[in-house]
């Protein structure tokens, strides 16, 4: 997978370094010598990921890591901490800055390559979901880039799947000051126990006794039900191989032992963040989703919908000659609800209507909110009796109850006109059968209101 790396280093030669050796990945690198540079580069969305070294003059790496992670519009940015600082207390910092990773100079290629690969995969799916969420934002939901900018990373189901009891209980420990923690020391029984807990962050040892701890995090990747949980793995420094492969299968990150608890926290917390910004923006597109197609009054789908259902049932060769039905239904004398009730009364008629519409339809049927009190029924591969037996159990369903307006303290009773359509062979667009659905509608409200009219074959 290629990629946009950006390079920051205030020395040239470490740049030159770096670019040799992405560049030989295949993946496209431009630089930067300075934060401030950096910070322009990145809100230009003109790279995929950074590569940032911690000492620099004027503002630091640790600075500018921080900026790019405050702000919803380079927060999904990748940042790996390339330097020469080594002890565990620098990479602790640019953990909590909020930098994806933390490489020591000299730079293991193998790893280099292994990581960026890694953080670009998940990043591209990042992607998707920003441009849509941005997309979206006419719909005026909350922003959900704003509002994922703000997650703590805190309060995640943690499983630690670890054979050393002690080893179990001091990670637990450290983990459970933010975490909800379980931990297991037999595989098969962690796979179980995984598969059934819905857990957030599973650590992983890939020493585990009498088992292939890589496999297991394989399989976890595998399973339906964890698929989407954040994978660590535990392994010492000399098992880099394995630790390469596991980042190249698709696990997220890893930590070597002996474990330092305060990176194992910083760890599970960068991971956590980065899941739950993907997770609000998935959320905020399904919501814009279904704001497309949904009426917010009622929950019944809209106009838009309606028409693009009625327009496949047309165009769709293997739709055109199925039965189809279309029920068009009127509340009768609503206006007289809304003089007389107001018009939040008239809302909860017509909220409390498709609840008990829905009830009398089936899950094929496609109930559609046609425009005012007007509700449209598409009913596929049915005849027009059985829509027509449907229809009056839908009218006397209306009819049998008075409706409970404003806050349950008046009633109102509420009948229902219906008109019903089914295709014809000469109808050549949806416009024909909605024309008759509405003839047999307007026939029934002049009959007397409170009944179903079926349109002349």
């Amino acid at each position: 997978m290629s990629a946009r790396v950006l390079v920051v280093d205030d020395t040239p030669i470490n740049v030159k370094l770096l670019e040799a050796r992405l560049s030989a990945e295949y993946f496209d690198v431009i630089s930067a010598s300075n934060g401030r540079e950096a910070l322009e580069i990145c809100e230009q969305n003109r790279c995929d990921i950074v590569l940032l070294d911690a000492m620099m003059p004027g503002m630091d790496g640790f600075e500018v890591c921080r900026k790019l992670k405050s702000q919803p519009s380079t927060v999904h940015i990748p940042i790996v901490m390339v330097t020469a600082l080594d002890q565990p207390s620098d990479r602790l910092r640019g953990l909590d800055a909020g930098a994806d990773d933390f490489l020591t100079k000299p730079v293991d290629d193998m790893a280099l390559i292994a990581r960026v690969r890694s953080l670009v995969r998940l990043k591209a799916v990042t992607d998707e979901l920003r441009t849509r969420v941005i997309a979206s934002r006419e719909f005026g939901l909350e922003d959900a880039l704003v509002s994922a900018t703000a997650e703590t990373g805190q309060n995640a189901r943690v499983f630690i799947i670890e054979d050393r009891p002690a080893t179990a209980e001091r990670l637990a420990a450290a983990l459970a000051i933010y975490h909800h923690v379980d931990w297991e020391a037999d595989p098969q029984q962690a796979l179980a126990r995984a598969a059934l807990q819905n857990y957030d962050v599973i650590l992983v040892n890939l020493d585990i006794g009498g088992f292939d701890g890589l496999r297991l995090c394989g399989q976890l990747r595998a399973f339906e039900s964890t698929r989407n949980a954040i994978v660590l793995m535990m392994a010492r420094a000399e098992d880099k191989e394995r630790i390469l492969r596991g980042l190249d299968i698709g696990m997220n990150d890893y930590l070597l032992r002996p474990v330092d608890r305060n990176e194992l926290v910083a760890r599970v917390r960068t991971q956590m963040r980065r899941k739950r910004f993907a997770d609000r923006l998935r959320d905020s597109v399904q919501a814009s989703l279904e704001l497309a197609v949904i009426d917010s009054l009622t929950g019944l789908h809209n106009r838009r919908f309606l028409d693009a259902r009625l327009g496949a049932a047309f165009e769709a060769p293997t739709l055109g000659t199925r039965p189809l039905v279309l029920l068009m239904l009127d509340l009768d004398h609503f206006k007289t609800v809304n003089d007389q009730f107001g018009h939040d009364a008239g809302d909860e008629v017509l909220k409390e209507c498709a609840n008990r519409i829905r009830t009398q339809t089936r899950g094929i049927d496609i109930v559609a909110r046609f425009g005012g009190e007007e509700i449209v029924i598409i009913v596929p591969d049915a005849t027009s009796e059985a829509a027509e037996v449907m229809a009056e159990r839908i009218r006397e369903e209306i009819e049998h109850q008075p409706f409970l307006v404003n806050g349950a303290r008046q009633s109102v009773d509420v009948t229902v006109s219906i008109g019903v359509a089914a295709r014809l062979p000469s109808d050549q667009t949806p416009g024909d059968l909605l024309r008759r659905a509405d003839q047999a509608l307007y026939q029934a409200k002049e009959a007397g209101r409170n009944r179903v009219v079926a349109a002349a074959a």
